[in-house]
């Protein structure tokens, strides 16, 4: 990692030690809200009270995207960070496609669920490991990647009921100034679905909350995400016989879009 990405902790100005400051306000806050408003008392009640699993589901996830939107609402409204959507138009009609995006900041995920009221998404499976969170992922329907056979059906019936999945290919956060590697999963998750993909380009300048940063190494500037709703890639594009070398194709193609996306 570019050291110089990095801001010193000795030399921060008046203006980084109040983002410092609200960044810790707006996590603490953010995960007492999240994890006990939401995790303990309104999904109990949703539990309780709405027992079909699907209509659980939407109304799941339609509060998280209600409460990430207020999250980031305060954090630009008190100069934290600047985050802009072009071609928002385009994603709010898409239905049963795949959301596919470049992932350069922990807050990427937010950003784009915010805007979606109805998101599915893969999550890690140790997640579940949290009392908190794991109320939160089984309540939305969200899918774990660590129940490999699960994956694919839980995405098919998604899918077939117009929703969208939204899906960080390279895995986990991308490091600045290397290479992007894509993992197959969106590929084939694509292909075995016949469903088109939705690419979306997010870039963050200066880099804020990147892989191996930590929360308080504050960028001298302001984080200014601008996130951009691409290209649709239609699946009938990379169709063949052999799935296995389809998705190499599909995920090389993925490779170069969001590459570009990096370095411009």
């Amino acid at each position: 990692m570019d050291t110089k990405l990095l801001t010193k902790k000795n030399t921060y100005s008046l203006n980084q030690y109040w983002r410092l400051l609200i960044t810790a306000l707006g996590f603490t806050l953010f995960g007492f809200f999240g994890l006990f408003i939401i995790s303990l008392l309104w999904f109990t009640l949703l539990r309780l009270f709405v027992w079909n699993k699907y209509q659980r589901s939407i109304i799941a996830q339609r509060s998280i995207c209600l409460s990430f939107k207020a999250f980031v609402w305060i954090m630009k409204s008190l100069g934290v960070i600047h985050y802009q959507f072009d071609g928002l138009e385009k994603l709010k009609q898409d239905k049963s496609c795949l959301i596919v995006a470049n992932h350069p900041s922990l807050l990427d995920v937010v950003l784009l669920v915010s805007v979606m009221p109805r998101c599915d998404c893969i999550v890690k499976g140790e997640l579940l490991n949290n009392i908190f969170i794991s109320r939160i992922i089984k309540t939305a329907g969200y899918i774990l990647n660590a129940e490999s056979e699960k994956i694919l059906p839980q995405c098919k019936q998604i899918l077939a009921n117009e929703g969208r999945i939204l899906i960080f290919p390279e895995g986990t956060r991308s490091v600045p100034n290397k290479p992007i590697k894509l993992q197959r999963g969106a590929a084939n998750i694509a292909l075995r679905c016949q469903v088109d993909i939705r690419i979306v380009h997010i870039k963050c300048t200066p880099p804020c909350l990147i892989k191996q940063q930590k929360w308080y190494n504050i960028p001298a500037k302001k984080a200014c995400f601008n996130i951009t709703i691409g290209e649709k890639i239609s699946i009938t594009d990379f169709a063949s016989p052999n799935t296995t070398v389809a998705a190499r194709k599909l995920t090389r193609y993925l490779t170069s879009v969001l590459t570009e996306t990096a370095t411009n």
